[in-house]
């Protein structure tokens, strides 16, 4: 059977393989077009996310404020990013007249399939690091924000040519479809067990990818932290998106000796936040769908609920929800939540409790609010997540500087500024050879000296 979207991928293919999108002019060129594509609609882009699911005016400019600063900063680093850079040899080799540089060359042909929870940003980032690289781009946005993937393939035809981005809408049967072609990388964002299904489609063509998936991602209260700055941003980075977040604290634990002030200020956070009742809140955004808000609703335990509780599934609403004292048993730490339903847990011994966190599944986040510094270095190297923050949560997904990504079952690959750009390169190494070096290496070996020929690549004089 014919593959729908064959034509197109060897339309980006042929086009790719005229060199066109390795210089610097190309991708400018393609930036700036993102970049007015975001400015031009920006009204336009944040109204179809509010029809989606309700997001709020921040997590709205949010979408189109965090794509736009990653283009500035490729914009103001690009040269410096595709020149080729020299590196050190052993001392004999460059001795000799020979040199190393390290060349950035674009892989080719990019798949990007980008989520719900984030639909405009989380399918715009991969795409402008990519391009940067000097990539062609198929887009495949969301189909559960109808609104956005409708309004986003109006855009993207608009701005850019068919050869250098295009995009595709659909769902299951088209990215099943998509994952049949042969790309040169692939970029997911979204559900491990998606994520699965993607890597298997890829190992098919030995395509290099990038998977940002999810897991429980772990926070840590000790007692020397600010519990009122605890309390805040745990509430904010729970509940942002309605908790649908890859990078939500999914749990809390708590030392004993400070839990119940902190579970009062927990409290005191989320009313200031979202109101004595949320669902009349302009700042709390819907779930995605009503299967997902029966599904969150699920793992509310009523004889857990110290806050919160209510859900209406009809209007995608579960409000923000505080379940204390939790345990590994529930629902809600048994997977993901994906929600406003936060399981919190009493600790008396920090090396228990990383015992037991060190053998789940690796998260894409991790949390600590703690003043002691010892406490922060043991967890920092006895956990192995993706990345975070220490007294902040979340904040640490929008810092050029600091790459994105998770490990083991949260993903795989790293992303943002430089690091995205050097995801989306190949590195080719090169040796470059003094052309008059007379080095005899070859056989016959019998009666040379094969030791000094060979100490030029030892370092040794």
């Amino acid at each position: 059977m014919t593959n729908r979207f064959q034509s197109l991928f060897d339309l980006q293919c042929a086009y790719f393989l005229s060199d066109a999108t390795k210089s610097y002019n190309w991708r400018i060129d393609q930036l700036d077009r993102m970049e007015r594509m975001l400015t031009d609609n920006k009204d336009a882009l944040c109204d179809a996310l509010h029809q989606d699911f309700g997001k709020p005016p921040f997590e709205q400019l949010f979408e189109i404020t965090v794509p736009s600063g990653v283009i500035r900063y490729y914009r103001e680093n690009l040269k410096a990013l595709i020149a080729p850079q020299k590196v050190e040899l052993p001392k004999g080799l460059e001795a000799t007249g020979n040199s190393g540089v390290i060349y950035k060359e674009p892989y080719g042909v990019t798949l990007v399939i980008g989520p719900f929870n984030a639909p405009i940003l989380l399918l715009l980032d991969p795409a402008i690091a990519a391009l940067a690289a000097g990539n062609t781009v198929i887009l495949k946005p969301a189909n559960t924000t109808p609104t956005t993937a409708a309004l986003l393939s109006e855009l993207i035809p608009r701005y850019f040519a068919p050869e250098n981005v295009a995009i595709i809408t659909g769902g299951r049967e088209e990215i099943s479809e998509l994952l049949q072609l042969p790309f040169d990388f692939i970029f997911f964002t979204g559900s491990s067990a998606v994520g699965k299904v993607v890597m298997r489609a890829a190992a098919e063509n030995l395509t290099p990818v990038i998977l940002e998936l999810g897991g429980q991602n772990t926070t840590i209260v000790d007692t020397t932290a600010n519990l009122d700055i605890a309390a805040d941003r745990i509430a904010w980075g729970h509940n942002a998106i309605s908790g649908q977040w890859c990078i939500a604290p999914g749990y809390v634990y708590v030392h004993e000796s400070v839990a119940d002030v902190f579970i009062a200020k927990l409290k005191a956070s989320l009313v200031k936040m979202y109101g004595e009742d949320p669902s009349q809140s302009p700042d709390l955004a819907r779930m995605i769908s009503e299967h997902d808000a029966k599904r969150v609703a699920s793992y509310i335990l009523p004889e857990k609920v110290v806050h919160g509780g209510r859900y209406d599934v009809k209007a995608r609403y579960v409000e923000p929800t505080l379940l204390y004292p939790s345990t590994w048993d529930d629902p809600a730490l048994q997977q993901e939540v994906f929600g406003p339903v936060l399981p919190v847990m009493p600790y008396g011994n920090l090396k228990e409790i990383v015992e037991i966190m060190k053998r789940k599944p690796k998260s894409l986040a991790a949390y600590i609010f703690s003043k002691n510094q010892a406490v922060i270095d043991f967890i920092l190297g006895s956990l192995s997540f993706g990345g975070g923050c220490v007294n902040q949560t979340n904040l640490h997904c929008w810092i050029d500087s600091l790459p994105f990504g998770g490990v083991g079952n949260s993903g795989m690959g790293k992303y943002y500024g430089k690091a995205g750009f050097n995801a989306l390169s190949n590195t080719k190494a090169m040796l470059i050879g003094n052309p008059d070096l007379e080095l005899d290496v070859f056989p016959p070996y019998t009666g040379k000296d094969i030791a000094k020929n060979l100490s030029v690549f030892s370092g040794e004089e």
